[in-house]
C-alpha cells in the first residue's frame, strides 16, 4: 500500500438503500478511501444454510467502486446468525463453570467445533469466489477480533490432541505440570479437560497451556479460511484484526508470521493526557509483531469509555491520535464505524458520520482528518528496508508473560503484565525516544538498551539468547520476579530469580510484596510500592538501597557488569516518576537521545518516520500553549518551509518532510514558545 487509507468499518444492511447513495456522497465530501465491509452480515450474506444471497453486497461494491472507494471484505464468520446457532447449538461456546452460552450477541461459536469450522471455510470460499478478483479489493479481513475461549467438549477433544502433541506421552505432562501436588496424576489423555470452574486453585500449568492451545486453535482456524480464499485465486492480501488492549488471548508473533498485513482495533483506555502514550503504545507493538508497516483496523471518533461514562474525544485529539499511528507506522486510518448505528447494542459507540448526522461538529472533524491524510499521501510509500521508524531501545513482549501473571495464588494480586509493560514503555515515551518491541530469539544487536520488565516463566532458549546479548555488548535491564519459572511454571529452586541468577549476579531469598498503602524509600531519592526483595549480590554491586522498612541498606537495583555488557535487575516496583528517572538515566548513559530533544517536557510528541522518499518528523502537541519550531524542512500540514520557524498551536499538529537527516545525523530542531 502505498497510500494512506481512510474510512472504516462500513454496514449497509443496517440502512435502507436510499441511504446508500448519500454514503457515497458523504465519502467522497469527507475524502475516504476506504472501508471495511461483511464484517457482521453473515445473517444477511446466508439467510438459510446452504443459501447465499449477496446480490446485495454486489450493489454496494459496485457503488464503492464507482465512487472511487477500495474496500476490505471481511468473512463475516465472529457472528454466526441464528439458524446456525438452532441448527448446531453444540457450537456454542462454553464458560468455565459449564454454561453454554445461547444465541443473542455476537462471537457465539465455539472455536473447535466441526460445524462451524466448515460453515466458516465455506462462506468464506463463497466470498472468495465471488469477489476475489473486483478491481476495488484492498485485502481480506478475516473474522473479527479473534478471542472467544470455549470450554465445551469440541475445546476438550481439541485440548488432548493438542496436548499430545506437544508432550508426546501423559508421563511427559504430569511431570511438566506438576500433578503430584494435589493428586492431580493423569493416566489418560481423555481424563484431561479444559480448566474448568473447580473448588479451589486450579493448577497454573494447565491453565496457560489451554491459552496456548486457546491462541493457536483459533490460529488454526483463521488459517482454514485464508487457506480457501487463496484456493480461490485471490491475490489480494490476507489480515485480521488484534485487538487491544484489555485481553489478550493470542501469540502476536506466532500469528503475524501467517498474516499478509498486520492490523489492529485499538481504543483509549482512559480519557486524560494517558491516552496519548497508550497510542504509541499500541502502535509501537503492532509495528513491531508486523516489522515494518501496518493498519490501524480500528479505532474511535469521539468516544473513550471511562468506567461508567462515555467520556468525549474533541476534533483536535482525533487527528492527533489518528497522527500518532500514522507516524509509527500505520498505512492509514480507518475507524469503527462509518455512520453511527441507529439501533443494536453498540448504537452508542461513535462514528465518523453521527447520529446528529453530516450538519456537525463530528463530521466536521471527519472532513477535516480526511483532507490532512490526503496532503500526506507520500508518508506512505516506505523505505526499501520496510524499517520505518528507527529505535535503539527495545522492550520483550511475550504472550507467555502475560498468561503466566493471569494465574492464580501468585505473591501479589496485583501482578499485571500489561501493566509492567506499560510503565516501561511510557517512561521511554515520556523520555521521547522511539521503541521497538521484540521477540525471544530476535536479533537485537543493534540496541543499545533492552528492557524485560516481566517475564515470570522463563525457558532456557530465553536465558542463553539474553546471555548473548549482554556478552554482545547491550545493557540487559530486568524487572522483578522475573525467571523465577520455567516455561512449564515450576518453580526454579536455589533462589530467585530462579534461571536469570548467574546472568544477573543475584540470589534473591525472599519476596517480600508490600501493602497497598506501603511505600519504601531508595537512596537515590526514588520511591516503590508493591513489591520488595532480599537480594545477596553474588557477581553484581548495589546501584540503590532501601533506606527504610525491613530490607533498609539492602540492594533494590543491581548491576552485574560483563566485559562490554551490564545486566541490571529493579528488585522492586518504582513508582512511575521514579521509573521515568531511571529510564532516563539509563538512556543518557548509552548516548541514547530524544527525537527531539528540544520537545521534551514541552508537551510536544516527536516521531521520526522514515519514508522511500526521506524522513518526516511528526510533531502532535498535546500542551496548551503554542510552541515556535524551527528545522530544516517543508511542512506537508500547512505547505510552508520550517527553516525559518512554524507556530504549532495548543492541540495541533505538524508533519514535516525533513531536509536531510535520511542516511546521516538527524537534523537540528529548535522548540521555543511562541
Amino acid at each position: 500500500m502505498t497510500t494512506l487509507l481512510f474510512g472504516g468499518d462500513y454496514n449497509p444492511e443496517q440502512w435502507p438503500r436510499e441511504v446508500w447513495a448519500e454514503d457515497m456522497t458523504l465519502m467522497r465530501r469527507a475524502g475516504v478511501n476506504t472501508v471495511t465491509v461483511g464484517v457482521f452480515s453473515w445473517a444477511s450474506l446466508e439467510p438459510r444454510e446452504g443459501e447465499y444471497d449477496a446480490g446485495w453486497l454486489d450493489d454496494v461494491v459496485g457503488m464503492l467502486h464507482d465512487a472511487g472507494i477500495g474496500f476490505f471484505l471481511a468473512t463475516p464468520t465472529a457472528s454466526p446468525p441464528p439458524w446456525f446457532t438452532r441448527a448446531h447449538p453444540d457450537a456454542m461456546p462454553v464458560r468455565p463453570d459449564g454454561t453454554r452460552l445461547t444465541h443473542g450477541s455476537r462471537d457465539t461459536y465455539a472455536i473447535s467445533a466441526p460445524a462451524y469450522r466448515d460453515a466458516a471455510r465455506r462462506i468464506a470460499r463463497f466470498l472468495a469466489e465471488r469477489y476475489g478478483d473486483h478491481p476495488g479489493l484492498r485485502g481480506w479481513h478475516v473474522h473479527n477480533e479473534y478471542g472467544t475461549i470455549d470450554h465445551g467438549p469440541h475445546a476438550e477433544a481439541a485440548f488432548q490432541r493438542w496436548l499430545q502433541r506437544r508432550f508426546g506421552s501423559v508421563e511427559a505432562l504430569n511431570d511438566a505440570w506438576y500433578t503430584a501436588f494435589w493428586s492431580q496424576r493423569y493416566d489418560a489423555w481423555d481424563q484431561v479437560t479444559p480448566p474448568r470452574t473447580t473448588q479451589y486453585l486450579a493448577n497454573p500449568a494447565h491453565a496457560v497451556d489451554f491459552k496456548r492451545f486457546c491462541s493457536d486453535e483459533m490460529l488454526a482456524a483463521f488459517t482454514e479460511q485464508k487457506d480457501e480464499i487463496l484456493a480461490a485465486g485471490s491475490t489480494a492480501p490476507v489480515t485480521t484484526n488484534f485487538m487491544l488492549p484489555t485481553w489478550n488471548h493470542l501469540d502476536q508473533w506466532a500469528w503475524s508470521d501467517r498474516l499478509d498485513l498486520v492490523s489492529v482495533d485499538h481504543y483509549l483506555d482512559t480519557p486524560g493526557p494517558d491516552g496519548e502514550a497508550h497510542v504509541a503504545y499500541g502502535a509501537d507493538l503492532t509495528r513491531s509483531w508486523a516489522g515494518g508497516p501496518w493498519l490501524l483496523m480500528e479505532q474511535s471518533a469521539s468516544g473513550i469509555r471511562d468506567g461508567a461514562r462515555l467520556a468525549h474525544k474533541d476534533t483536535d485529539r482525533m487527528i492527533r491520535n489518528s497522527l500518532g499511528y500514522v507516524a509509527r507506522g500505520s498505512q492509514g486510518s480507518l475507524f469503527f464505524q462509518w455512520r453511527a448505528s441507529a439501533g443494536g447494542s453498540e448504537a452508542w459507540h461513535s462514528a465518523l458520520v453521527p447520529h446528529a448526522g453530516p450538519d456537525s461538529e463530528g463530521f466536521a472533524g471527519t472532513v477535516e482528518l480526511g483532507a490532512l491524510l490526503g496532503r500526506l499521501e507520500e508518508v506512505a510509500e516506505p523505505p526499501a528496508d520496510g524499517r520505518v521508524v528507527d529505535a535503539d531501545v527495545a522492550v520483550l513482549w511475550d504472550a507467555d508473560g502475560w498468561w503466566s501473571l493471569e494465574t492464580p495464588h501468585l505473591p501479589h494480586d496485583g501482578l499485571d503484565y500489561a501493566t509492567e509493560v506499560r510503565a516501561t514503555h511510557r517512561a521511554l515515551w515520556r523520555a521521547g525516544v522511539a521503541v521497538d518491541f521484540v521477540r525471544s530469539g530476535a536479533d537485537v544487536a543493534r540496541y543499545r538498551v533492552l528492557f524485560v520488565p516481566s517475564l515470570m516463566a522463563t525457558d532456557a532458549a530465553t536465558v542463553t539468547w539474553l546471555t548473548q546479548y549482554v556478552a554482545g555488548g547491550g545493557h540487559l535491564v530486568v524487572g522483578r520476579f522475573t525467571g523465577v519459572a520455567d516455561e512449564h511454571q515450576r518453580v526454579v529452586a536455589g533462589g530467585y530469580p530462579g534461571l536469570l541468577r548467574d546472568l544477573l549476579g543475584v540470589r534473591v531469598t525472599e519476596l517480600r510484596p508490600l501493602a497497598d498503602d506501603e511505600t519504601r524509600r531508595l537512596n537515590d531519592g526514588a520511591t516503590c510500592d508493591q513489591w520488595t526483595e532480599r537480594v545477596h549480590l553474588t557477581g553484581a554491586r548495589a546501584v540503590a538501597t532501601y533506606t527504610d522498612g525491613e530490607l533498609a541498606g539492602l540492594p533494590a537495583v543491581t548491576r552485574r557488569d560483563d566485559g562490554p555488557g551490564v545486566a541490571t535487575y529493579v528488585a522492586t516496583r518504582l513508582v512511575q516518576e521514579s521509573l521515568d528517572r531511571f529510564v532516563a538515566g539509563l538512556l543518557a548513559e548509552h548516548g541514547v537521545q530524544a527525537v527531539v530533544p528540544a520537545a521534551v517536557g514541552t508537551g510536544l510528541e516527536a516521531v521520526r518516520r522514515r519514508g522511500a522518499h526521506g524522513s518526516y518528523l511528526f510533531l502532535l502537541h498535546h500542551g496548551d500553549r503554542p510552541l515556535r519550531v524551527t528545522g530544516p524542512g517543508h511542512d506537508l500540514v500547512t505547505g510552508g518551509a520550517t527553516d525559518g520557524g512554524i507556530t504549532v498551536r495548543a492541540g495541533g499538529v505538524a508533519v514535516v518532510r525533513e531536509t536531510g537527516g535520511s542516511d546521516g545525523p538527524a537534523p537540528h530542531w529548535l522548540v521555543e514558545p511562541a
